[in-house]
C-alpha cells in the first residue's frame, strides 16, 4: 500500500484504513515506522486481514509504538499479530509502550484478536486501546497476557503491566476496563493476584451484528457447571449492548482454546476460519 499524505514522523508508528471498494472491504492505507509492522495478508475480499508484527520479535526499552485503525461503514477487517507479543527485560525501567486508536463507522466490524501479551523478567509495560464506534458499529475485542516465560521459571516475575480499553459510542462509554499488576504492590503470583493461573484474558462483544452472540455467551457461561480448582474459570457479565467475558488459566494454550471456541461464530462473519493455520 502507498503511504498516506499523513506519513509518520515517530518511529513506532502505523496506520491502517479498511473501506469498501466495488462492494469489498479493501485495505486502503497501510503503513508503518520500525520497529512496527503492519502486514496485510489479505488486502481485500470479504473481510481484511491484517496483523501487526516488530523487528526483532518484541519490544525492548523505550519501544513506543501507536497505531490508527479506521474501518468505514459497511467493512470488516480481522486484526491480529504475527506472534505474541514479547515484551524484553528493562532493567533501567525506560517506558515502553503501545498505543491503539480505532474508529468505526455504520455497520462496519472489527474483529480485534491478537496473541497474548509475553512480559519477560523485569520488564514494563503499558497499553492503551481506545474505540469510537458509530451508531451501528461492530466491535470483537480480545485482550490477554501471559505471566511470562513460565518454561524458563520466568513466572509472574515483571516489573509493571497495564493494559486499558476505553470503548464508546455517540461520545457514550460503553465500557472502561482495565487491569494493573505492579510488583512494587506486591507479589505478582500471590493468592489474589496471578495465583496458580498463568494466563489472563477479557473478551467483549458490543454491536447489534453481534447481539444474538452475546446472548449465547452469556447463556452458556451460566450452564457451567462449578468445577473446584479447575484449569480455567471464567465468568461473563452482561453490557448495554453486548457482552463481556473474563478468563483466567493455568496455561496460554487452554485459555486460547477456550476464546476460539466461544469466538467460533466469527469463521461465519468473515467467511473463512482466520485461525485455520495458526491454531
Amino acid at each position: 500500500m502507498n503511504r498516506s499524505p499523513g506519513a509518520p514522523h515517530r518511529a513506532g508508528d502505523a496506520a491502517l484504513a479498511v473501506s469498501m471498494v466495488h462492494g469489498l472491504s479493501a485495505a486502503t492505507t497501510a503503513w508503518a515506522r520500525s520497529p512496527l509492522k503492519l502486514l496485510t495478508p489479505r488486502a481485500r475480499g470479504e473481510s481484511v486481514w491484517a496483523c501487526t508484527s516488530s523487528f526483532g520479535g518484541g519490544m525492548v526499552a523505550g519501544d513506543r509504538t501507536r497505531l490508527e485503525v479506521t474501518v468505514d461503514a459497511g467493512a470488516r477487517c480481522f486484526l491480529s499479530t504475527q506472534a505474541s507479543t514479547k515484551i524484553y527485560r528493562n532493567p533501567a525501567g525506560l517506558p515502553c509502550s503501545h498505543e491503539l486508536a480505532v474508529k468505526l463507522g455504520d455497520d462496519a466490524l472489527l474483529i480485534l484478536a491478537p496473541d497474548p501479551v509475553q512480559c519477560f523478567a523485569e520488564s514494563r509495560y503499558e497499553q492503551r486501546q481506545s474505540f469510537q464506534l458509530a451508531p451501528t458499529a461492530n466491535l470483537i475485542l480480545v485482550d490477554w497476557m501471559s505471566a511470562g516465560r513460565t518454561a524458563r521459571g520466568e513466572r509472574w516475575s515483571f516489573a509493571h503491566y497495564t493494559s486499558r480499553n476505553d470503548i464508546e459510542r455517540n461520545g457514550k462509554k460503553l465500557l472502561i476496563d482495565a487491569l494493573r499488576l505492579d510488583a512494587t504492590d506486591g507479589a505478582l503470583d500471590g493468592k489474589f493476584r496471578g495465583g496458580r493461573f498463568n494466563c489472563l484474558a477479557t473478551v467483549a462483544l458490543l454491536g447489534s451484528r453481534l447481539e444474538v452472540f452475546a446472548k449465547e455467551m452469556l447463556d452458556w457461561t451460566a450452564a457451567q457447571p462449578i468445577t473446584p480448582r479447575s484449569d480455567l474459570v471464567f465468568a461473563a457479565s452482561p453490557l448495554h449492548e453486548g457482552v463481556l467475558l473474563r478468563l483466567a488459566g493455568v496455561s496460554v494454550e487452554e485459555v486460547g482454546r477456550a476464546i476460539h471456541a466461544r469466538l467460533g461464530f466469527v469463521r461465519d462473519l468473515l467467511k473463512d476460519d482466520p485461525w485455520a493455520r495458526k491454531w
